[in-house]
Order: structure tokens, then sequence, then C-alpha cells
């Protein structure tokens, strides 16, 4: 049972990892690569991404979008509109007053 618990610990520190590198790289490409592999990870291991990674996915293709790079975003009234550059689907989020 240890074993697990100490493996998921292990799981969340590469997925980390890899999605700060995917962030900061500057190759649209490699950082999809990296955050793919993030994602697998954390399937494999079953551990839940966290809110804020889980919103650097798009909602229709499941790619990587980074926003700025490979997504659009825009502020109306009291929401934010991000649209993914790859399958031009767009999705809402409300921001806070």
């Amino acid at each position: 049972m240890h074993d697990k618990q100490q493996a998921k610990e292990v799981a969340r520190e590469r997925i980390e990892l890899l999605v700060a590198g995917a962030l900061a790289e500057g190759d649209p490409d490699l950082a999809g690569r990296q955050a793919m592999l993030a994602k697998k990870i954390a399937m494999r291991h079953r551990v839940r991404l966290p809110y804020d990674i889980r919103q650097l996915f798009c909602k229709k293709c499941k790619s990587f979008i980074v926003p700025g790079r490979t997504s659009r975003v825009r502020t109306s009234g009291n929401a934010v509109r991000i649209t993914c550059l790859k399958c031009g689907h767009t999705y809402r989020k409300m921001a806070a007053k």
C-alpha cells in the first residue's frame, strides 16, 4: 500500500515538472508532447490533474493550449473566452469580480 502512495507522489511531481517545462518551452510541438506525456502519467497512476493544469487542455480536441501562443484569450464583461487555435473551439470561464 505504501508503494502505491509513493508512486502517486512521484507521478504528481513529474506531471508538474513536465507541464512547467511545456509552458516555458518555445517549441509548440515539444510542449504538446510534454503535456501529453504528463496526461498519460496521470492516467496511468490514476492521479487527478490539478485544476490549473486541466484548464490547459482544449475541451474539444484535447490538445495542449498555451494562452497567447496556441489559444486566443478575450475578456467580455465578467467572462473570459478562450479559443483553441487548432480546432477553433471557444469556451468560457467566469472571472471573479
